[in-house]
């Protein structure tokens, strides 16, 4: 759901995303970012690397990895990079996935623990090829970290199971400080952009998370041809399932090949939703052009 990184320009001190293929819409200057640098970027991408970790930061090739890698935080995707769903929003891998790593868990909590993170979010790919949908491995992974960094606490961005409420009553078992399961658009352009997900399953997963005693959170994009009064129905509907944080980000094309940006929603548009949000009752709406759903994750405790 964000921009490529792979073509940067070791000329220019900032980058901007890349062009919305399909749509012509000429990219506006306030999708801008900084290239990743600093001791603390290397340091992270060297513990990324050495213990042969996927981050969506790199998988969805996310626009404030420079950010949130240069203080020293990072999204964990655990269950491999390669996703059983074709989302047309997503630059994550589809495909085959293969087999379950078990120990990955550990290798997850021990670089948490090599990074001093105080609030580590963990998320994964859909896994819809295996019977428990990869709760199994979620819940390891929850146990590992607390195991080995008690004090840091957690946010899980989780799947909708297919539905499936007893292996999301794993998630709820372990009790991960934050659980968030995105939305990711409105009802009418939720089969065109979640092409395997349902919009009704979704509000399900989160209302259900809350009656588990969970802190909920959910994610939803702008820019792919929403109307504002449709935009405040989806803030009315989350509310209604009782969510507390809520974040709204632009959509960034991966590639030709994922759909086109409608529209570049202004700053100010983004500060109005935030306020009606707020309005509404949610504890934290983030909103702006480059938010994304673990974006000032810590701050939503």
């Amino acid at each position: 759901m964000s921009d490529s990184l792979e073509n940067l320009s070791s000329r220019n001190s900032a980058i901007t995303v890349n062009e919305s293929g399909k749509s012509g819409i000429k990219k506006p200057k306030w999708l801008r970012v900084k290239l990743p640098t600093g001791e603390s970027f290397k340091e992270v991408r060297n513990i990324v690397s050495e213990h042969k970790l996927h981050t969506i930061c790199e998988s969805g090739s996310c626009p404030n990895m420079g950010e949130c890698w240069g203080a020293g935080t990072a999204t964990f995707m655990i269950l491999g990079n390669i996703c059983t769903r074709s989302c047309g929003f997503c630059a994550v891998s589809t495909g085959k996935p293969a087999e379950v790593d078990l120990f990955e868990p550990a290798r997850v909590a021990q670089s948490i623990k090599l990074m001093s993170v105080k609030h580590a979010v963990i998320t994964s790919v859909d896994r819809d090829d295996l019977p428990d949908g990869g709760s199994e491995i979620w819940a390891m992974t929850v146990r590992a970290i607390r195991r080995k960094s008690p004090d840091t606490t957690l946010e899980t961005l989780i799947p909708d199971f297919m539905g499936k409420w007893d292996n999301m009553q794993r998630i709820i078992d372990v009790a991960p400080e934050v659980v968030s399961h995105n939305l990711e658009t409105v009802r009418r352009l939720t089969k065109e952009v979640r092409i395997q997900a349902k919009y009704d399953r979704s509000l399900e997963a989160l209302r259900r998370l809350k009656k588990g005693g969970m802190r909920t959170k959910s994610g939803v994009m702008l820019g792919l041809g929403e109307s504002r009064t449709e935009i405040i129905e989806t803030l009315e509907d989350l509310k209604s399932v009782h969510v507390d944080v809520v974040t709204l980000g632009q959509y960034l094309q991966p590639t030709p090949k994922h759909l086109p940006v409608a529209e570049f929603v202004s700053p100010e548009k983004f500060a109005e939703y935030k306020q009606i949000g707020l309005r509404m009752g949610f504890d934290y709406v983030e909103s702006g052009p480059l938010v994304r759903s673990s974006y000032h994750a810590e701050n939503h405790l």
